[in-house]
């Protein structure tokens, strides 16, 4: 699984798959439905590509999108739970 970041993460995606599929880019421009020349532009990493245009263009190449939170986002995903009730429980117990 490659991790995307940037447009030319995509573009270069695009590229590499579209070339694995032995497709040229007039092909599969006419399989998405969109001229060569936005083709050439997305490979090339335009940064405002019409994301319903990009995401029919994965599609037509078995491109899956997966979309998550990476752990090192927020920090929560590494740490157990705080049960606050028992915090409280255990302050409230006499010694």
């Amino acid at each position: 699984m490659m991790l995307v970041r940037t447009p030319q993460d995509i573009g270069a995606l695009l590229r590499e798959r579209r070339q694995k599929a032995g497709l040229d880019q007039a092909e599969l421009a006419r399989r998405v439905g969109v001229s060569r020349q936005w083709l050439v532009e997305v490979e090339r990493g335009k940064p405002r590509a019409e994301i319903g245009l990009v995401l029919r263009a994965l599609n037509v190449l078995d491109i899956p999108l997966e979309v998550g939170t990476p752990r090192y986002a927020t920090g929560v995903a590494d740490t157990p739970g705080i049960d606050i009730d028992a915090i409280v429980d255990a302050a409230r117990k006499p010694r």
